[in-house]
């Protein structure tokens, strides 16, 4: 692809935003003065959709949902970004023995967190049984030719839930680079990427989430991010009270339930929204103690909120330490 000549216009910040995958992205880019935003924002939900259209679970024509109904045994080409994703989604399942799990759909729908889940809530015994009877992901393979070529063993369903609007973030970050504008802060879901400077040549700077009530209790925690990106996941997002107790949205593959004693946040910075995006629901379903040992031990830059005894602690591993902006 040819070089998109250099723009020599001033450049102003503006904002765009819009919806995508249930929630809402929004785009903060130095462009041109004058430059055509309603063009740019066109631009910028196209590869959105192309996400949706490629790995949704509540779109019932998308490429994974019709991988979740094919036949046993089949084989299935994968349009590039799904298998890219498919590839990172499995890199992870392999580190973590599985506590990342790209197939626990029936698992998401069994507890109603998912598409055609119905209302969360606690399912049978024979509901679970049979959501966690499935195939996993040690049973999916591939074949690469001119195309990545993904095997249905039987009843495996996909849910990339965990990692899809991480890589959402990545493209819409690539499309302003192809389009001339390398400088650009996004964010889809929550999911945070930025790269290049602002107009005035300070760095885009984040506020951490805590995932608390009682956040004001710990120090703010600021991240600049030039080619990186944040992810958090908790508990204070998407879960349900019943009988007395709280159930977190974040599934612990191994037990088929969902993390007990789950932290209240757990971010990770990383070189792309697609990997921190996952590694922080790994981390989370690992819990505080092994996900900090486990980051520590493979360079991970990640931040634990949890609730002890004398409140809201944090912990925070070297990587995350040494990135805080001063």
């Amino acid at each position: 692809m040819p070089a998109v000549p250099a723009d020599v216009r001033p450049r102003e910040l503006v904002r765009l935003g819009g919806h995508t995958m249930g929630t809402t992205w929004s785009v903060r880019v130095a462009v041109p003065v004058g430059h055509d935003l309603h063009a740019l924002h066109a631009a910028l939900q196209v590869p959105l959709d192309r996400v949706i259209a490629q790995m949704s679970t509540w779109v019932s024509d998308s490429d994974l949902c019709r991988f979740n109904r094919a036949a046993p045994g089949t084989w299935h080409p994968l349009p590039d970004e799904f298998a890219k994703v498919m590839r990172c989604a499995l890199r992870i399942a392999q580190a973590t023995d599985g506590v990342f799990d790209p197939t626990c759909g029936a698992l998401v729908q069994a507890w109603g967190f998912g598409a055609g889940g119905g209302t969360p809530g606690v399912p049978s015994q024979a509901r679970l049984a049979a959501a966690r009877a499935r195939p996993g992901w040690r049973q999916l393979a591939w074949q690469t030719d001119e195309q990545d070529i993904l095997l249905q063993p039987g009843d495996v369903q996909l849910d990339l839930s965990a990692i899809a609007k991480g890589y959402a973030v990545d493209l819409v970050l690539d499309t302003l680079q192809a389009r001339g504008l390398p400088d650009a802060l996004v964010e889809v879901g929550g999911e945070l990427a930025g790269r290049g400077r602002k107009p005035d040549g300070t760095p885009w700077r984040v506020l951490v989430e805590t995932g608390s009530d009682e956040d004001a209790l710990l120090p703010p925690r600021v991240l600049a991010l030039d080619h990186a990106a944040v992810a958090t996941s908790g508990d204070r997002w998407h879960r349900f009270d019943q009988a007395g107790r709280r159930y977190a949205h974040t599934l612990d593959p191994r037990r088929g339930h969902p993390v007990e004693h789950t932290a209240a946040a757990v971010t990770v910075l990383g070189k792309s929204a697609m990997e921190a995006d996952a590694w922080a629901t790994a981390l989370t379903v690992m819990g505080p103690e092994a996900g900090l040992a486990f980051a520590r031990a493979h360079g991970l830059a990640a931040r634990f909120v949890v609730r002890g005894r004398q409140g809201v602690e944090e912990h925070l591993s070297p990587g995350f330490e040494a990135a805080l902006a001063p």
